[in-house]
């Protein structure tokens, strides 16, 4: 293994430098590891805290040869590059965790849903569009409402369109862009869950609590551990459908199973993710080994953490970027919600602050899932604003019209 010739520690590259990476590299500190990552801006979250920082972009092979060289691993912390650059780095020798195999199933839907349908795994009905009249076509068999995706490319609710009626205009024009399509069913649901794993080149894996997901306008909003009110049975399921993609798919690193619960209480498999994620990051405070220690152990092939959470209930909720600039900066925010919520963790990812933009999150711990969650949204409501919600009082530390009630 090659290692540091100062520190002789491992060092893991990571693609990519934004929050995922940056806390990751947290996680390596605290291992004795070094990790250098590929930042296409030096103002990304990760470049601006990590010491071993490349400039350059995944779709520039000769950057990341340069980038790669020395790495005891080389690791993503977002899925877009090129299956060609990922199968030079391997023709040449690099330890790649995921393979490019595994990876593939995350950059293109469609491979995934083939892959995952002759797996027997439960899915939406699909189907390839080439032409905007096959999305109607679909929907005559299938009914309307239907979701159309981008089959490469899309994250974030990017990508994804909500079609309640024929749209060939729009249709067309994503295929004249060279956009290539899927259509899906739409799913009636109860509830997205999200079922994280971790899968070693040894084979070990480790598996955390499923959780809920609480999305708006596409977008991640709250993270529930574990999911509140599943069946045993059920998040046991979810468990054992991503251990078994993981293995099948020859993952190696972090899996991410992004589920829908139907109406039925059936599990619709969504979209995979091979690196660490969004609905992991409650596992900092809430689990004995972080979503990021555990990737790294996992991609340097070493011996799984335990994943055992530390509290009964735990709530991570994403700190949004306001409509309107907030008055306070967001030191002062950080600053007064501390004298409030003196529990609350907080995580900022030094980006510039626009709309919707994850800019950090904060997660609270509790025995308590309703009061937890309560907790949560009001620290992240009042980091994305600077405002306390319409009632509440940050005096008494209730809405007030519970305290005309009392």
């Amino acid at each position: 293994m090659d290692a540091s010739p100062v520190a002789r520690r491992p060092i893991v590259g990571m693609v990519g430098a934004g929050q995922l990476a940056r806390m990751t590299h947290q996680a390596a500190i605290a291992l004795g590891q070094s990790l250098r990552v590929l930042a296409a801006d030096p103002a990304d979250p990760a470049a601006l805290v990590c010491a071993d920082v490349h400039a350059g972009v995944p779709t520039d092979l000769p950057a990341l040869r340069a980038f790669a060289r020395g790495c005891s691993a080389v690791t993503f912390d977002h899925e877009q590059v090129p299956q060609e650059n990922l199968r030079a780095l391997v023709d040449a020798g690099v330890p790649v965790h995921p393979g490019p195999d595994a990876l593939l199933h995350a950059q293109d839907k469609l491979v995934m849903r083939r892959r995952l349908a002759g797996l027997g795994l439960v899915g939406p009905a699909f189907s390839e569009v080439h032409q905007p009249g096959e999305v109607a076509a679909f929907a005559a068999e299938h009914g309307w409402p239907v979701v159309l995706k981008a089959a490469r490319g899309g994250y974030d609710g990017r990508g994804v369109w909500l079609l309640r009626g024929p749209e060939p205009d729009l249709v067309a024009e994503l295929l004249a862009a060279g956009t290539p399509l899927l259509v899906e069913e739409a799913v009636p649901m109860r509830r997205e869950l999200a079922a994280l794993v971790a899968r070693s080149p040894f084979g070990q894996a480790a598996a955390w609590p499923v959780v809920e997901t609480v999305q708006e306008d596409g977008q991640c909003v709250q993270v529930l551990a574990p999911a509140p009110g599943l069946d045993d049975a059920v998040a046991a399921q979810a468990q054992e459908m991503a251990l078994r993609i993981a293995a099948e798919l020859g993952v190696t690193g972090l899996l991410a199973v992004e589920l829908f619960e139907r109406t039925d209480g059936a599990l619709v498999v969504n979209e995979l993710a091979m690196r660490p994620h969004n609905s992991g990051h409650w596992t900092i405070e809430g689990s004995r080994t972080s979503q990021f220690e555990q990737h790294l152990r996992a991609v340097l092939d070493y011996p799984l953490g335990t994943t055992t959470p530390t509290a009964p209930a735990v709530v991570m909720a994403n700190v949004l970027g306001a409509a309107r600039s907030p008055a306070m900066s967001m030191d002062e925010r950080v600053h007064h919600l501390f004298a409030r919520f003196p529990d609350v963790k907080v995580h900022l990812y030094g980006k510039a602050e626009r709309p919707a933009r994850k800019v950090g999150h904060v997660t609270v711990l509790g025995d308590d899932m309703a009061a937890v969650r309560s907790r949560a949204a009001l620290a992240a409501a009042w980091l994305s604003t600077g405002e306390w919600p319409d009632g509440w009082s940050p005096h008494t530390g209730t809405y007030e019209r519970e305290v005309q009630r009392a």
